[in-house]
């Protein structure tokens, strides 16, 4: 039992894919890598509700 050689086109589309997931995986890093700088900054504090004082 032999496999048929990829159509041009599937060889093409995983190529798109390939790309557009590691943009993806990029931008979930970037995305990772900033909330873990701003709630490891020493001076992070949880903003007070509208209407209350501190």
């Amino acid at each position: 039992m032999s496999f048929r050689e990829q159509h041009e086109i599937h060889k093409r589309r995983f190529g798109r894919n390939l790309g557009l997931g590691l943009v993806l995986a990029l931008f979930v890093a970037l995305v990772f890598g900033l909330t873990i700088a701003k709630v490891s900054n020493e001076n992070f504090t949880v903003p007070a509700k509208i209407g209350e004082r501190n």
